[in-house]
């Protein structure tokens, strides 16, 4: 049976589909590129252009293939942009769970995995972050997302659709051969946007506020590798075929990074000064957001393998040097 991946031609999506296949999974791709990329695409995976919210077209794959699992990372991420146009990420992300959950059930498909995020937890009270923590979004971003998986506790206790949802700390790093990679447009993510000096394709990075109470005055985040990320799936597909009742788990690594500490090591790296400038603080930045990810480690059997924030950001220097201007190079 198949892993049917939403999402797969995306960032995180394309680097669990590479993972799946190496592990001999048969795989089969549904994205409409808005956000992914055909470059990304894995070439010994079936792939279907279709918006998830297209229930015609999910009733053709659950149709024309046999799956077992359904892997959702088909989501809209920009969490300023949801602040803007809130009704584009409530229409992809929580419309587009609606009618994939219902031709799932529809199908007879009871599993799913889903890409969710620490921002379903807002401005955290207490550090490190674990699951029980509330839930209080800032953005239409993380309601989205919080929104997302009240649908799925529903509809497993309704039909009997078991579900992980992994909530991811900050994505990062590339694949180590720099095959594929991260690719935002426009780019949000701090390690990208920093690597973007050095490339020539900015002048500085902005640091947003130095004034936090942190060692430094900047935030601290918890950086964890795309590769781990992946791997996390995968044992939350092991965790479900073996019987696993459904549940929440935070992925990090459990330690902090300032952002001027990411661009001291950036510069290290890439072996070049990158030229900083102090900006305002932005609206809804907590000081520090760290995960306590002892549960996944525990019941998933998860253990991330890059820890190493100098190896993190070397795998993704290593991308973004060599693809410049991303997957259209």
């Amino acid at each position: 049976m198949a892993i049917l991946i939403c999402g797969g031609a995306g960032y995180i999506g394309s680097h669990t589909v590479r993972l799946l296949v190496e592990s001999g999974e048969d795989v089969i791709i549904a994205d409409n590129l808005s956000t992914g990329h055909r470059s990304a695409i894995n070439p010994a995976v079936k792939f279907y252009d279709c918006d998830i919210r297209d229930k015609i077209a999910l009733q053709k794959i659950f149709a024309e293939n046999k799956i077992e699992a359904v892997f959702h990372f088909a989501a809209f991420i920009e969490a300023g942009e949801s602040v803007v146009l809130p009704l584009k990420y409530f229409s992809n992300n929580v419309v587009g769970m609606e009618i994939l959950l219902e031709a799932m059930t529809e199908a007879g498909v009871d599993k799913i995995i889903f890409s969710s995020s620490a921002a379903v937890y807002g401005e955290p009270e207490k550090i490190p972050v674990d699951e029980l923590a509330a839930k209080n979004p800032v953005n239409p971003y993380g309601d989205s997302k919080f929104i997302m998986e009240i649908m799925m506790r529903r509809v497993s206790a309704a039909h009997g659709v078991r579900f992980v949802s992994l909530r991811y700390f900050n994505a990062c790093g590339a694949i180590e051969d720099a095959s594929i990679g991260e690719d935002h447009h426009p780019e949000s993510h701090l390690i990208p946007l920093i690597l973007q000096v050095p490339l020539g394709k900015r002048e500085h990075i902005t640091i947003f506020g130095d004034d936090y109470p942190t060692d430094d005055g900047t935030c601290i985040r918890d950086y964890i590798h795309v590769l781990d990320l992946a791997a996390a799936h995968q044992n939350a597909l092991n965790y479900l075929r073996n019987g696993g009742e459904s549940d929440f788990f935070n992925l990090g690594n459990g330690q902090g990074f300032s952002v001027k500490e990411i661009i001291s090591t950036a510069g290290k790296v890439t072996a070049q000064k990158i030229k900083t400038v102090i900006g305002a603080r932005r609206a809804g930045d907590p000081a520090r957001l760290i995960a306590s990810s002892d549960k996944a480690r525990k019941i998933l059997g998860w253990q991330p393998r890059f820890d190493d924030i100098e190896k993190i950001i070397s795998t993704a220097w290593k991308w973004h040097s060599t693809h410049p201007n991303g997957f259209n190079d």
